[in-house]
């Protein structure tokens, strides 16, 4: 069985590493939050444009200034497609960055449990050594008084 201190270090070690796991989780949380907050900001842009868009129409609109909105109105809707795609690739950044600390929190849980075992079974050593050291003590008394 390994030594307490051996596994002190791999607790240590699979603390730390999940520490770093849950930063790294955290940040690409992060990501998808300002990511869905720019798409926020392009759809309202969008919606914004197509409000100037439609007052223009009903203003009178020549057929340059009406080829212009179209044009720009379709870069925009391209900028939401493409931020679209970026909230997809981060969700699934912290997908990965969960099952990543998912697993570096199961190993230091294992450790933690191992570390209890070792506990356990050098409590039970302790407790048959003090007892036997007891009964021994024991049979000595009763010899000496014989």
């Amino acid at each position: 069985m390994a030594t307490s201190s051996a596994l002190g270090t791999l607790i240590e070690l699979a603390t730390r590493d999940t520490d770093d796991a849950a930063k790294r989780l955290g940040k690409a949380m992060k990501a998808v939050e300002d990511a869905e907050q720019k798409l926020a900001l392009l759809n309202q842009y969008r919606d914004d444009y197509m409000t100037r868009f439609q007052h223009s129409l009903g203003t009178g609109l020549s057929a340059m200034a009406y080829a212009n909105y179209q044009q720009f109105i379709g870069k925009l809707d391209q900028a939401v497609s493409s931020q679209q795609l970026v909230i997809r690739d981060a969700k699934l950044a912290v997908e990965r960055a969960r099952e990543a600390w998912q697993a570096c929190e199961r190993k230091r849980m294992s450790y933690g449990t191992l570390a209890e075992r070792a506990d356990k079974a050098q409590q039970a050593r302790d407790n048959k050594r003090d007892q036997k050291q007891m009964d021994e003590h024991a049979a000595r008394r009763l010899l000496h008084k014989r």
